[in-house]
């Protein structure tokens, strides 16, 4: 993990990237939520070590993850180094089983760009998409590169931060915090067993704390910029569910709250999500557990529960 100005990191990506690529890449995590609520302020630093990249349309996702990887590889970008994942798969490698797309800047071993896709809809599926069996939220599909073969990986809910995402300067988008906010919101409506792969320093973490911890992050500097900013989400999450999961959205927006509620009922899980805030994106403000409740909190009352009543009455 790395401390990063948000600003700079974009810009490298950008640049690095081909042209006619950029605007298929929309920015996701703590890079993007940096960018968002701390721009160029030199006093703002995040810590990360990953830049995710999220190729959409998915339609798009395989020809443009294809350019830029093999663009990245030109520019002497290298791949991660990993154990298990660290050489490209063959024809004959399941394509659940590829590497990803990791791949460290040429000057720098600090931080990587991982490319991921929007997720498919049913007509997008295609003989080579696999599902992962442990969550069938998560799929594959298979890219072909003169480097060899990878894989991008996508998630179910990350179909909400296609919704309007911002431009930036750079001419890459960012997604929204909010729609972010509402992806986490869903992937986890309960505390999970499942811990993170890697330690944060020196601590094994549980996925859904370091996930919902994000959403506090997000709650806490929207409300830092703005008091009243948390009452435009559920509009905003409301209008999201309809365009993405017509025939779902009432059934998840009611559950929208129910892994919030969880971490902020356990003091032990909300201990471990605010570990998570204070060496990722909240670096720079270093927040208590007390802060981050009373933002979980505002979030509940401003936005959660007006989304969850709209989902259950209409």
């Amino acid at each position: 993990m790395s401390l990063v100005l948000p600003g700079d990191i974009l810009r490298q990506v950008a640049d690095a990237l081909p042209a006619d690529c950029r605007e298929s890449i929309i920015i996701i995590g703590s890079l993007a939520a940096g960018y968002h609520y701390f721009g160029d302020r030199p006093d703002s630093l995040v810590q990360t070590k990953d830049v995710d990249c999220m190729l959409s349309p998915h339609i798009k996702a395989v020809p443009a993850g294809k350019l830029v990887a093999e663009s990245l590889f030109k520019a002497h970008w290298r791949m991660r180094e990993d154990d298990e994942w660290g050489v490209p798969g063959s024809p004959s490698t399941p394509a659940e089983k590829l590497p990803l797309v990791r791949l460290h800047p040429p000057e720098s071993a600090e931080w990587f760009v991982e490319l991921m896709a929007s997720p498919p809809s049913a007509e997008d599926r295609n003989a080579d998409t696999r599902v992962d069996p442990s969550n069938p939220g998560k799929q594959y599909v298979r890219i072909t590169t003169d480097h060899g073969h990878f894989g991008l990986c996508s998630f179910r809910f990350l179909a909400l931060v296609e919704e309007r995402p911002l431009a930036t300067k750079f001419g890459i988008r960012i997604a929204r915090p909010e729609m972010m906010a509402l992806t986490n919101l869903l992937h986890h409506p309960a505390i999970g067993a499942e811990t993170m792969t890697g330690l944060i320093e020196d601590r094994r973490i549980k996925r859904s704390n370091k996930d919902l911890g994000r959403v506090l992050s997000l709650a806490f500097l929207a409300m830092r910029q703005n008091e009243d900013a948390l009452l435009e989400w559920p509009d905003q999450w409301e209008e999201a569910l309809k365009n993405r999961f017509p025939g779902e959205w009432a059934e998840l927006g009611a559950r929208a709250g129910t892994g919030l509620r969880a971490l902020l009922s356990s003091p032990p899980d909300l201990e471990e999500a605010r570990h998570t805030c204070a060496l990722g994106l909240l670096a720079s403000v270093r927040p208590s557990s007390e802060q981050l409740r009373i933002a979980g909190l505002r979030l509940i009352q401003d936005a959660v529960e007006l989304l969850e009543a709209r989902a259950k009455y209409g």
